[in-house]
Parts: C-alpha cells; sequence; structure tokens
C-alpha cells in the first residue's frame, strides 16, 4: 500500500479541486476518478495527481480505483434531484459501495461529506439521504470521519454567485424563505480540515460540524452579495405559500435554481451548536474576508479580463 495515495470521489467538484490541491500541497499522490476528463482538466497540471475516466457507482470499477490506496475521501453529493430516486442514488447507495469497496480493497481509512442537520428523519429528502449515508459510515468497521458543513462558500460557489447573478439580472428579487439561517463556511477551510484528518488517529469515529465565524439570515446574505456587486435590490419577502408556489415553478426551468425540498431544509437553521473542531487548530475564515475578492466588481472585471486572455480575445 502506498501511505500518501488518496483516492477522491467528487474531486472534479467545487470543494474537491480544493480538498485535491491541499493534498497535493503535502506531498501526497491523489487518484481522481471522473465520468468526463475534460471537467477535471484544471486539475490536470497538478504534479501527483491522476484523473481517471470511470463509473464510481460501478462497484467492481470502485474497488479497482481503491485497491492500494491509504485513505478514500467521498464528497459526492446533490442538491437536487434530476429524477426520483437521485438522491438515494447518489448518497445512500454510493455510501453503501463506498464502505464496501473499502472493505473489499483493505482500505481502513473513510472521510465522509455529510451536511448540517443530516437526519435520517429530517424534514427533506436531502437531509434524509444524508442522514442514511452517515448511518451506514458510522455503522461499518472503518476509520471514519464524517464532516458536516453548512453551506460553502468560495470563489467557485453555486451559492453567493448565484444570488449575485440573479440581482445583476433582476430589478426586484422575490426572495423566499428570508429568515433561513445559515453559518457559511469558507471551502479552503474545509479542505485544511479534511487533509489534516487523513491521518490524525484522534478523528477516527467523529463527526465535526464546520461553519463560519458568523450567522447570518438568507436576507442578510441576499443583501450582502449586492452591497459587494453593486447591485443593490429591492428584496421582497415571500410567505410560505408563495414560497412553496416559486419554487415548485423554479423545479421546472433548467439548473433547479430552488427546490421545494430545499425549502424544507430551510426550514432548520443551518448553523453549528459549537465553535470550529478544535483539534484542527485554526480559527474559520470571516465571510467578510473572502467574499469581496469575487464579488466585487473589479474582483468580476479581472475575472472576465483573465478569461478573454486564456481564451486568446
Amino acid at each position: 500500500m502506498n501511505s500518501t495515495t488518496v483516492l477522491v470521489l467528487g474531486g472534479s467538484g467545487f470543494v474537491g479541486r480544493h480538498i485535491v490541491g491541499r493534498l497535493v500541497a503535502e506531498g501526497r499522490r491523489v487518484l481522481v476518478p471522473t465520468r468526463r476528463r475534460e471537467r477535471a482538466k484544471h486539475l490536470l497540471l497538478l504534479p501527483t495527481v491522476d484523473v481517471f475516466e470511470a463509473d464510481i457507482h460501478d462497484p467492481a470499477a470502485l474497488r479497482q480505483l481503491a485497491s492500494g490506496v491509504a485513505a478514500v475521501v467521498n464528497l459526492v453529493g446533490i442538491l437536487n434531484e434530476a429524477r426520483a430516486g437521485d438522491f438515494e442514488r447518489a448518497h445512500v447507495e454510493l455510501a453503501r459501495k463506498v464502505v464496501d469497496a473499502c472493505r473489499g480493497a483493505g482500505v481502513g481509512r473513510l472521510l465522509h461529506m455529510s451536511a448540517l442537520n443530516a437526519d435520517p428523519r429530517g424534514p427533506s429528502r436531502y437531509l434524509r439521504s444524508k442522514g442514511e449515508a452517515e448511518a451506514i459510515v458510522s455503522g461499518s468497521d472503518l476509520a471514519w470521519t464524517i464532516f458536516r458543513p453548512s453551506v460553502i462558500f468560495g470563489r467557485e460557489d453555486r451559492f453567493l454567485n448565484l444570488f449575485a447573478g440573479l440581482e445583476r439580472l433582476l430589478p426586484i428579487l422575490a426572495l423566499a424563505s428570508c429568515e433561513a439561517q445559515f453559518q457559511p463556511v469558507f471551502v479552503g477551510d474545509v479542505a485544511r480540515a479534511f487533509a489534516l484528518a487523513v491521518d490524525d488517529d484522534r478523528t477516527h469515529g467523529q463527526r465535526y460540524a464546520l461553519c463560519g465565524p458568523k450567522v447570518y439570515s438568507l436576507r442578510e446574505l441576499v443583501a450582502y452579495v449586492g452591497e459587494l456587486s453593486g447591485y443593490q435590490r429591492p428584496i421582497i419577502p415571500l410567505g410560505s405559500a408563495l414560497s412553496r408556489m416559486q419554487a415548485r415553478i423554479l423545479e421546472l426551468l433548467p439548473g433547479t435554481l430552488m427546490s421545494r425540498d430545499n425549502l424544507d431544509s430551510m426550514t432548520l437553521p443551518s448553523v453549528c451548536d459549537c465553535a470550529f473542531p478544535a483539534i484542527f487548530k485554526f480559527e474559520p475564515t470571516a465571510l467578510e474576508a473572502i467574499a469581496p475578492g469575487y464579488l466585487s466588481p473589479a474582483a468580476v472585471r479581472s475575472r472576465y479580463a483573465s478569461l478573454r486572455a486564456q481564451g486568446g480575445r
């Protein structure tokens, strides 16, 4: 077994690329399976990363990928279902396959991404499936660690960037679940916690809630994004009935900006009732220290200029 090799499932995604980068910086070899290699082209230049085209839902392929690695990191997750049963497949069934693959390949270490409020009896299908996946991982005989972050922010996030885009397009923002609470955590801090935990025996059999230093309502977050981007729009709070109607309409549009299941998840505050885990020996990064760097007009112009330069325009 190569004691420095880590298999990262979901390594080409928003959180995954940061975790892979952190592991590489620590001198590890990282294996990243993906359905299409071109989707992980941002990882190809990293010196100790191997990107493979593979179907991680195929038990035989997954066991082969896990052979010879020191640890497996499972980051695979979806926020919405394109069709009925997607939460079950992406969260529950895959968690079971990952545990079986680790056992079959002789890998004892598993780090698993979950979510705050994950619970088999939770109010949404998303939270219930995340809770069922946690039960599978924690019920295994592996040296597991489970991470439960609040909403994760960073340059490529689909949360703050979504609202920035909407505020650029719309003169008024009709906002569902205005008072839903979040404690956003920086993607770099999540990656750092994962990387620190890989070889730390003290994290075996532990669940860690990951949150930033401050709690915000959804309305406060949207208003802050508007302030940063220069597109401050009037925010019209929607009551529960109108919120559900809006979510139902948005479910029918491409991209699923909002779903009724999302609303159900937001009935529970996505906040931590404890400090950032002391075992990792660092303080979480404030939203205000990072968000201006990718949401301000100057940051957006700089990013567009960089993309044009890469495209030869």
